[in-house]
């Protein structure tokens, strides 16, 4: 006889139809993400919002900044390089007299100076800046060190010693300036860290400085004004974008349903006719429907790259 007590009141188990189902959902949700989220927060919260069976963000947004967070649900997550290779914008404020051990307001102050900067000392510094410029990440990044993130290095006390990287910066202004703060603007590529170019100015004008705000407004082809809230997000996906998105910078061309059958089993095809393009890459639609993307070779497209978008 089992002498344990019962619950005279024990769970009731939520009936399997109330759950959400979850639904192939292709597309680009460009989330205009607050401050105090991670990344992989925003990520779950969309794919919950739209009861999306997969999804993935194209570059991660550091929980201190807001602005552009792209989302890739379903097919689209097969396009995700081609935006984390693209160009950046940001927003950002310095804050001027102190540098931390993260490059941000959430560290911990190392350095303190009571020397603060003339708006005309920056700007003269702004152009050793631009273009390509030898940057060492933060200690607090997500880089890996023998398979370990460097921030979790750095949180368990470990000297974490980051080598130089080359990175691209286009452009970089100051808008404002006022006493122990600037706000600035950066358009840059692939592996830039904002909160290394804040530490960087502060070490160059001797003044030391860190970020205190930062904002993205353009990742790729995706802009503010492409973005949506949170709490905007529907399960309709009205603010759902189309998986050849990402493609902006990518030459298109029209295939046959024989041609799109072959790409979708991963054959490659003969592109004939005078326009047909001999090299490159390129990706292909049938009747309007994203098909593959891939590389042309010799007036073959091979495809790297298939999409089931029901072509």
């Amino acid at each position: 006889m089992n002498d344990a007590p019962t619950n005279p009141h024990p769970p009731q188990r939520r009936p399997q139809g109330d759950r959400p189902k979850k639904r192939d959902v292709n597309g680009w949700i460009i989330l205009d993400k607050g401050v105090g989220m991670t990344s992989t927060h925003a990520v779950a919260v969309v794919k919950r919002g739209l009861s999306a069976k997969k999804a993935g963000h194209a570059g991660t947004l550091d929980p201190l900044a807001s602005g552009i967070l792209p989302i890739a649900l379903g097919e689209a997550t097969k396009t995700v390089p081609f935006i984390m290779d693209g160009r950046k914008s940001y927003v950002f404020t310095v804050a001027w007299g102190e540098e931390t051990n993260t490059d941000d307001a959430e560290g911990e102050v190392v350095g303190r100076t009571d020397l603060l900067p003339e708006a005309a000392a920056i700007e003269a510094l702004l152009p050793r800046f631009i273009g390509q410029v030898q940057q060492v990440p933060p200690r607090f990044s997500a880089i890996k060190i023998q398979g370990e993130r460097a921030y979790d290095l750095a949180r368990d006390g470990e000297v974490v010693e980051l080598q130089p990287r080359t990175v691209e910066i286009d452009r970089i202004a100051l808008v404002h300036h006022r006493g122990n703060r600037s706000v600035l603007e950066a358009d840059c590529g692939k592996g830039t860290y904002v909160r290394a170019i804040a530490r960087d100015l502060g070490r160059a004008l001797g003044c030391l400085g860190h970020i205190a705000a930062l904002r993205r407004t353009r990742v790729g082809p995706f802009t503010e004004a492409d973005a949506v809230t949170v709490d905007d997000l529907t399960t309709d996906a009205a603010a759902l974008r189309p998986v050849e998105s990402a493609l902006h910078d990518i030459p298109s061309i029209a295939v046959s349903r024989d041609m799109a059958g072959r790409l979708m089993r991963g054959q490659s095809i003969i592109l004939r006719g005078r326009d047909a393009p001999i090299s490159g890459k390129i990706f292909a639609t049938c009747n309007g429907v994203l098909v593959a993307v891939g590389d042309v070779e010799k007036g073959e497209l091979v495809p790297h790259r298939v999409f089931n978008l029901g072509a």
